[in-house]
């Protein structure tokens, strides 16, 4: 066991991919919890696409990608916001519109470049290993960004992920604290996006938090218990990949979905004995 742990840390790149997947881990699932919680689930798997365009031109001219994601991210989740807020469109809705049009302008963009499906294959199912030292500096600023924002905010994250009518009577301000998370989501996004891509980054934001939901009800539990999972997982899913010999973002994704469904049936399981062990004490 020893030696199977330490033979992928032979190399370089598996350092540098095993310190990517840990800090994504914990970042999204962070987030997750506040994006389940509020029902955002269509609105961060929307986003992740929404952000193609910024990637593909960030591509073209040159740029580090995580700055075309970003500029792009921020300005569609404060759009979508403002879109939603007037009270013309439903905010799935104006999600939709956006999603479409940003997703079929990043495609179109790529299409001119003549290596167009290698690169997109990157960037929907992203390449951990190909993390360089300067993407792992940008993961952690940020994600350190994206943590320090939530701890700071964390009573008013809560209160409005709970009782968004309450917030409203405790007068705090909860449109800045809407479009405040929507911006977190965002830059969240980014950070996980050479890890597991566009196409599965959902799954790195809602399943380790849905997860932890079954386990436990209190916010700052779920989200240590949702980072562990996280982390965990994406480790786990490198190690699977490298061993097996596929592709690592995918390998991510399917050790946490086992281990969600490994949680949901133990519990189902035991709500099952307990209803069998009430019903028994009341028929005697």
């Amino acid at each position: 066991m020893f030696e199977w742990l330490l033979e992928p840390l032979q190399y370089g790149f598996m350092w540098r991919a095993l310190l990517a997947s840990a800090m994504t881990g914990v970042i999204c699932s962070v987030i997750g919890v506040y994006v389940i919680l509020q029902g955002m689930a269509f609105f961060g798997d929307a986003l992740a696409h929404i952000i193609l365009p910024g990637i593909v031109v960030a591509y073209l001219v040159g740029w580090p990608l995580a700055v075309g994601a970003l500029i792009v991210g921020i300005i569609a989740a404060l759009g979508i916001g403002a879109l939603s807020r007037r009270g013309e469109l439903r905010e799935d809705t104006a999600i939709g519109i956006v999603f479409a049009g940003s997703f079929a302008l990043g495609v179109a963009l790529l299409s001119t470049v003549s290596t167009y499906a290698v690169d997109l294959s990157h960037i929907l199912f992203g390449n951990v290993l190909a993390v360089s030292a300067q993407d792992l500096w940008v993961i952690g600023g940020l994600g350190l960004l994206v943590l320090l924002t939530v701890g700071a905010f964390y009573k008013e994250f809560m209160v409005l992920a709970f009782d968004a009518t309450l917030a409203v009577v405790l007068r705090l301000p909860a449109t800045f604290l809407r479009y405040l998370l929507l911006v977190l989501i965002a830059v969240t996004i980014v950070v996980a996006l050479q890890t597991v891509g566009i196409a599965l980054m959902l799954a790195m934001l809602v399943t380790p938090a849905a997860t932890a939901q079954l386990l436990t009800r209190r916010l700052w539990r779920m989200m240590l218990l949702a980072a562990a999972i996280g982390s965990l997982s994406n480790i786990t899913g490198l190690y699977v990949s490298y061993y097996i010999n596929i592709a690592s973002g995918p390998a991510m994704v399917l050790v946490m979905t086992a281990v969600f469904l490994a949680v949901f049936l133990l519990r189902s399981g035991r709500n099952r004995l307990m209803e069998n062990g009430d019903t028994a004490r009341n028929a005697a």
